[in-house]
């Protein structure tokens, strides 16, 4: 009989253990993307894109940021990307470490513009992208702002060939610090 006890406290002591090990797995591999729920943010949830953060988002550090753009969101081809940023983010861009990614490869830009004063990063492609396709943007070597907090970037298109009028495409809600 305490044999049958101890392998059942053996039992459930390592079912504990494992319960705690997957959820703390699962919720660091969740810590820098807005992929969950986000109450109040003032976007609507279908303009909400997703990103990644590969090195955590610590306030201060270096990061690569993975912007994503759904294919759904890409009802017409794309000549240059324009990723606007609130006035109150003081990171740093690497405008020569900026790739736009389809299918997994890397596209060739024409030109890449920091704009400070204006809070803009403009990324002209070589080859426009055609409609229907799903984008990642990845911004590498990027200092991130001293302080922890949310920043809003947005990001409108300009199709090729169109009256060059900004079209929006939805906002990543990135979080620095908060993970």
């Amino acid at each position: 009989m305490s044999s049958k006890k101890s392998s059942m406290r053996c039992l459930f002591g390592a079912l504990a253990v494992t319960t705690c090990l997957l959820t703390g797995i699962s919720a660091t591999s969740w810590a820098q993307s807005n992929d969950g729920l986000t109450l109040f943010s003032g976007v609507r949830r279908e303009n909400q894109l997703s990103y990644l953060l590969d090195y955590g988002g610590r306030p201060n550090g270096w990061d690569r940021y993975r912007l994503r753009i759904p294919a759904k969101k890409l009802e017409l081809g794309v000549a240059q990307f324009a990723i606007s940023y609130p006035d109150y983010f003081d990171g740093k861009f690497d405008t020569d470490k900026i790739e736009v990614r389809v299918k997994g490869k890397s596209l060739p830009l024409s030109e890449v513009e920091w704009d400070q004063e204006n809070n803009l990063i403009q990324i002209y492609l070589e080859e426009p992208i055609t409609a229907g396709n799903k984008v990642e943007l990845v911004l590498s070597n990027v200092k991130n702002p001293p302080f922890g907090g949310t920043y809003y970037f947005n990001v409108q298109t300009l199709t090729p060939g169109d009256v060059p009028l900004p079209r929006y495409l939805g906002t990543w809600i990135i979080s620095i610090g908060r993970g």
